[in-house]
């Protein structure tokens, strides 16, 4: 918790008494590789914090996955339009690692925004940051060529090779895995 606590710290000072309410209802789990925090038709009901591991969030398109995203340690992750819309997802969110995750709920969230104004700076902050982050990937999707998507992606995530199946890391990509074997070919 201590990690958490320090980047939430480093965004905006906390008083003693918020520190010790989030102490008090912030839940730890350690889960399996390959299991799902979030699946179709789920409302998400918590905002995670990855302690340690790794977890993708993906849809279904034609039967076939596709990965929009990829958090790891130091990143907060929910499914965002389902969280806040309180309305069921299409999204997948699975670890892709044996991971240990802090995590509060929707409800509890909104009463420690009530009850610890300061809190809400930290809230903000955040939704400016992986929203930004989304914008990006957006962008990036729409206007930079596979290489340059590449070369993105390994400047964010240098060590994602060890850590994610290619063909996840394809899909993220928009490419073919054949694609990313090429580029990959081409960069060693």
């Amino acid at each position: 918790m201590e990690r958490l606590l320090s980047l939430i710290q480093s965004m905006q000072p906390l008083s003693d008494e918020l520190k010790a309410e989030l102490s008090q209802i912030l839940r730890c789990d350690t889960f399996p590789r390959k299991h799902w925090l979030l699946q179709p038709n789920q409302v998400s009901d918590r905002l995670y914090f990855v302690e340690t591991g790794l977890v993708r969030g993906y849809y279904l398109k034609d039967g076939r996955e596709v990965t929009s995203w990829f958090m790891r340690e130091g990143d907060f992750l929910m499914s965002i339009a389902s969280f806040y819309t309180r309305q069921p997802t299409q999204e997948y969110v699975e670890l892709l690692e044996t991971s240990t995750l802090w995590s509060i709920t929707y409800l509890q969230l909104q009463q420690l925004y009530r009850q610890f104004p300061e809190f809400n700076v930290v809230g903000r902050l955040l939704t400016e940051k992986y929203y930004v982050l989304s914008e990006l990937r957006t962008q990036n999707l729409r206007m930079q060529t596979a290489p340059e998507r590449y070369q993105q992606l390994l400047k964010d995530f240098p060590d994602i090779f060890g850590r994610v199946p290619l063909k996840y890391i394809a899909s993220h990509l928009g490419i073919s895995p054949e694609t990313l074997s090429r580029l990959r070919g081409q960069r060693n």
